[in-house]
């Protein structure tokens, strides 16, 4: 799953097919880590738009007969953060941010999910991060639904898959990370997520 500045967090999912009916009901996909992107970005100073990535994220999606029953769950490593800076690294693993050695997760768990296109939807959820929830919103879309092209070739490929891109915005201050505000930290979340049994 990709962030913005602010604190911003990628990632959720759910099939078209469940939109217009029930071929996929109540199926839980998992993220494929290996093509799993949760990016942050945020505004330095309004001259440029910085971005890093939280490298280990995991999640499902479990996609209901009911559509509103549907649910999303992610957790994100804080430890894994990665801009390209190895001292801004450490910095935000530290107290003065994350705190990686007291709150070792970030989590979101979805509340609610209102599909607002065909394969687009809003995931409603909660948030926790740095020992803080709040509830925020998940603009979802699904970019594809059914067997992987890939699943010909490789055995690894083969079954149901979707992949999903997500995004929201958050204000990182909120959560008690960071002694200053650097403004909206947007969250991109991108994930192929396979699905189980």
């Amino acid at each position: 799953m990709h962030f913005n500045s602010s604190t911003t967090i990628k990632l959720a999912t759910l099939a078209s097919v469940l939109f217009a009916g029930s071929a996929f009901a109540d199926t839980t996909y998992r993220t494929d880590q290996g093509h799993t992107e949760v990016n942050f970005s945020w505004s330095h100073a309004g001259v440029s738009i910085q971005s890093g990535e939280f490298q280990e994220a995991s999640g499902t999606v479990t996609l209901a007969d009911d559509f509103g029953n549907s649910s999303v769950e992610v957790t994100v490593n804080p430890a894994s953060v990665s801009t390209g800076i190895v001292a801004l690294d450490d910095e935000l693993k530290s107290a003065d941010f994350f705190e990686v050695e007291t709150y070792p997760e970030i989590t979101f768990k979805s509340t609610g999910v209102v599909k607002t296109g065909d394969t687009a939807m809003d995931v409603t959820g909660d948030l926790t991060m740095h020992g803080v929830t709040k509830e925020v919103v998940l603009k979802a879309e699904i970019t594809h639904q059914g067997p992987h092209p890939l699943g010909s070739s490789f055995d690894y490929y083969k079954g149901e898959w979707i992949a999903i891109k997500a995004s929201t915005t958050i204000d990182h201050q909120a959560f008690d990370v960071g002694g200053y505000s650097t403004g909206a930290i947007t969250i991109d979340i991108v994930s192929e997520m396979k699905a189980e049994g």
